[in-house]
């Protein structure tokens, strides 16, 4: 490749970058998925073809399974995620929100969303709530009913409900498929070599095998 060709393909990836970094705009009004790819899939930025805007309803466009908290797991958390996969209405605008409860003491473990950004809502409660930034720095408080924290794209960050009863949180993401990284799971859970988690984090054998037992998916 010639200097003058290199110096334009490079000008181009500068150019076309940021366009790249988050969800592309829509190019029509909405894109209901076809039913029989209507999966988990659809949250996923794969090709899923558009039904005849013709055929779509209201019903496509309205969700109603926030109305009630899932399942508490072991750290008193449950959260319901409302994306393309459940609500279709959702598919090609950039967004989808979740429904987080916890227990009394429950704690949303440390976690980031590498595609987007998150505001949360506390619907009730008292909150502790907080990011990490590049620097380490926490960012952190408690928050109540009525109040609202931002935590920037791929920026750990974390709840624990330190009231006398369950809180709600409503959180927003600007990407349609913003992905979850939750730290205990990646770190313990993922099969990384023992020897090196041992060092890392200054563990015996015993102590590592009790965290992967816990973790695992």
């Amino acid at each position: 490749m010639s200097l003058k060709l290199t110096v334009i393909f490079v000008i181009c990836l500068i150019h076309f970058y940021p366009t790249m970094s988050s969800d592309p705009d829509p190019v029509q009004d909405f894109c209901i998925p076809e039913t029989k790819h209507n999966s988990s899939r659809t949250a996923r930025f794969t090709e899923v073809p558009c039904r005849n805007s013709s055929n779509a309803t209201v019903d496509d466009f309205v969700f109603d399974g926030l109305k009630r908290p899932g399942s508490f797991n072991a750290m008193g958390f449950t959260g319901i995620s409302v994306n393309p996969a459940a609500f279709p209405g959702l598919n090609t605008l950039g967004m989808s929100f979740v429904r987080a409860d916890l227990d009394v003491g429950g704690v949303n473990v440390p976690h980031y969303h590498p595609r987007a950004t998150e505001i949360a809502f506390v619907l009730e409660g008292m909150v502790y709530s907080g990011f990490i930034d590049s620097t380490n720095r926490v960012f952190a408080k408690v928050i109540g009913k009525g109040e609202v924290m931002v935590y920037p794209k791929g920026l750990v960050h974390f709840q624990m409900n330190v009231g006398d009863s369950p809180a709600t949180i409503y959180g927003s993401f600007n990407s349609q498929n913003p992905g979850t990284e939750k730290i205990p799971i990646a770190i313990f859970g993922s099969g990384i070599k023992g020897e090196l988690l041992e060092k890392a984090f200054g563990l015996s054998a015993k102590e590592l095998e009790m965290l992967r037992r816990k973790f695992s998916p």
